[in-house]
């Protein structure tokens, strides 16, 4: 039981950071900062 309620935090806290990327991505606004927004993450260990 504790498993699966570990499990279902860990996919909500995933979602809710996707969420959050996808947002600060957004906000560019032009192509070459959204560039440098995703070497910016990616150099940070997140994938996209």
């Amino acid at each position: 039981m504790i498993a699966y309620v570990v499990e279902k935090l860990s996919n909500w806290f995933e979602t809710a950071e996707q969420s959050r990327r996808e947002a600060y991505l957004a906000e560019s606004t032009d192509i070459v900062q959204l560039e440098q927004r995703i070497r910016e993450l990616e150099s940070n260990g997140y994938s996209l």
